[in-house]
């Protein structure tokens, strides 16, 4: 029976006063002001104000947002904060996916629309962020707060006098929920949904009464206390019973291995995992959606693990290991290719953020992810075994064959040039679809940032998702992939990238239909409308702002375009349409598909 470690002590904290959050912390609110807290005058003493000044504490420092009558006056107090930048989206989906792929840069993300329409629209987006483990604060314009309790049927609503309805939607897909609809408490409100999402790692709903935004109130009266972070601790009995349990296990071990996980983001406990790696000698492999979470030119970098789509050589090494170490994994039917990993319980080593689960032993609580493999990293043993054994079994990856001239362009080919252009000043982006598998092979140098939405999986995120990342971290030119199919769900916000001065470069695949779908059950409804994409964005960009487009069919063209958005266009978002077959597409979503497909077509069990 599994027991618990780490009941006798308490976590305790340790605090100290900062701008934004450091590893491993809590956002908590002291109600005490600093002596050198200055007043404010009326016109700033607002809750409107308060929220904008909160928001940039916390990092924020562009919100995402689509106007709406209940959210005006709001808006008019945030872009009021001289360190506050409003940016306009064309829907509330896309300003949800903006805000989610800002957090992913920036640590936090924000977007504000209206009531109920407004609402229900971001929900999907919200749903993604909470799923893939960001903090993004959603804020909504709410009702007149004289219509809260009264039988008064408002627009906007399902024509009901219970203004409930959004609230209960986000109750299901955010940590905390604040509905502020008067003044006395809605400092401690706002405090505890932004310091919650900062701690949760999750987003949170915060809803403001149109009529209130702009109020005077002496709570906002003085500059907000910046936000004390109490920095979280592991218990100290149960991190060393932890170290103590896994060193004995792993000292047992022939060829072990590490294998990093997508929380471990949410832990902060990159940094950490790789001293690990160093001390220990172990290979280092990935799952799919904490790629770019470790560097890439990690001496024992061994590639991606994703079951029989893994990186060459990799699940090999990784499934013929008697002890496999993961950290913050999760293990759903998509990383898992429908079940069918070969891994063995009684061998893992199963890494939480705040936990740690050997084998089919002991459970440590309170033990904190990053503390744990820093401390495991001073007294494990070195053991290189199973890299010898990779680097005995690795063959080179060989090369697509070159297309010949006119040739019409494979993906395989293209993305032999893409690897060329990715540096430590870019960062890619994946949509869901066949960019998945592509992408993931891509060799990452040293800072190239990268991105995919693989627990959620919703087709289009990544437009919205580009726009925020992009205006996270201007230093870094994106490139996004995004297939024909999720462009059309989404496409709008290209527009707000152009207004934004981005420059982004976004690969359009032209293959003809959702491709991802195909391989996992094709039918007539994967096959959609073409669009003429490049006389789209041409027709969005309208000769405002700097946009380049172009299409391209062969190797030839591809590589003219690259030059071009690298060279003459670099200060310019360029489109580059590239048109493919519409059954080229990679070995690894071919297998990928049909495991899944046989998951999802189990028959039911008897009854």
């Amino acid at each position: 029976m599994d027991t618990k470690i780490g009941s006798i002590d308490t976590c305790k904290p340790t605090t100290g006063d900062v701008g934004s959050p450091p590893s491993n912390a809590v956002a908590t609110i002291h109600d005490s002001a600093p002596t050198t807290a200055t007043s404010l005058d009326s016109s700033e003493a607002t809750l409107g104000r308060h929220l904008a000044r909160r928001l940039v504490q916390a990092g924020v420092t562009d919100i995402f947002s689509v106007p709406g009558d209940f959210n005006l006056t709001l808006l008019d107090h945030l872009i009021a904060e001289p360190e506050l930048n409003n940016i306009g989206c064309c829907n509330e989906l896309n300003a949800g996916y903006a805000a989610d792929g800002y957090a992913r840069s920036r640590g936090v993300g924000a977007c504000v629309v209206t009531f109920t329409v407004g609402g229900l629209s971001v929900l999907n987006a919200i749903a993604g962020a909470y799923s893939e483990n960001l903090p993004v604060i959603c804020i909504v314009g709410g009702p007149n707060s004289n219509d809260f309790g009264t039988n008064r049927i408002l627009h906007h609503t399902i024509g009901l006098p219970d203004f409930s309805q959004e609230l209960r939607c986000f109750q299901t897909v955010t940590c905390y929920q604040a509905v502020v609809n008067n003044l006395e408490d809605a400092h401690e409100q706002i405090d505890k949904a932004i310091s919650t999402a900062l701690k949760e790692s999750k987003p949170v709903y915060i809803s403001i009464s149109c009529n209130l935004a702009a109020t005077p109130h002496p709570t906002f009266a003085r500059d907000p206390v910046p936000f004390s972070l109490t920095q979280r601790m592991s218990n100290k009995m149960g991190l060393e019973a932890a170290v103590e349990a896994t060193l004995e296990f792993l000292n047992k071990a022939v060829k072990p291995v590490m294998v990093g996980g997508p929380k471990l983001r949410v832990a902060k406990a990159s940094d950490a995992f790789v001293e690990l790696a160093d001390a220990s000698g172990y290979p280092l492999a990935v799952m799919p959606s904490a790629k770019g979470f470790v560097p890439e030119n990690h001496p024992h970098f061994i590639g991606t693990y994703w079951g029989a789509v893994s990186t060459p050589f990799c699940s090999e090494i990784v499934e013929s290991a008697d002890a496999y170490i993961f950290a913050g994994p999760i293990f759903n039917d998509y990383s898992s290719v429908g079940y069918s990993l070969l891994l063995k319980k009684e061998k893992a080593i199963i890494v939480h953020p705040d936990r740690v689960v050997v084998a089919n032993g002991p459970t440590f609580g309170c033990v904190l992810m990053s503390d744990f493999f820093r401390e495991l990293a001073k007294r494990v043993k070195r053991n290189e075994t199973a890299y010898e054994n990779y680097h005995r079994i690795f063959v080179p990856e060989g090369k697509p064959l070159k297309c010949k001239p006119r040739e019409p362009l494979r993906v395989n080919a293209m993305f032999q040039h893409i690897q060329k252009m990715l540096s430590s000043e870019t960062a890619v982006i994946a949509e869901t679809g066949d960019s998945w598998f592509n992408c993931q092979k891509l060799k990452l140098p040293k800072g190239c940032g990268y991105e995919f939405q693989m627990q959620y999986g919703s087709i289009g995120w990544s437009v919205g998702a580009t726009l925020g990342y992009a205006q996270a971290s201007p230093e870094k030119r994106v490139l996004s992939f995004i297939g024909d199919g999720s462009f059309q769900v989404t496409a709008q916000d290209i527009s707000t990238m152009i207004r934004n001065g981005q420059k982004t470069i976004i690969f359009l695949i032209n293959n003809g239909g959702y491709t991802i779908e195909v391989e996992i059950h094709d039918g007539p409804y994967n096959v959609i409308k073409n669009w003429n994409y490049t006389g789209l964005v041409d027709a969005i960009h309208n000769g405002e702002g700097k946009c380049w487009t172009t299409k391209v069919r062969y190797e030839e063209e591809l590589v003219e375009a690259i030059k071009t958005a690298t060279m003459e266009k670099k200060d310019s978002l360029c489109f580059i349409e590239v048109i493919v077959h519409k059954d080229d597409t990679s070995k690894e979503l071919l297998e990928w598909g049909s495991r899944v497909a046989a998951a999802n077509g189990r028959p039911p069990n008897p009854q």
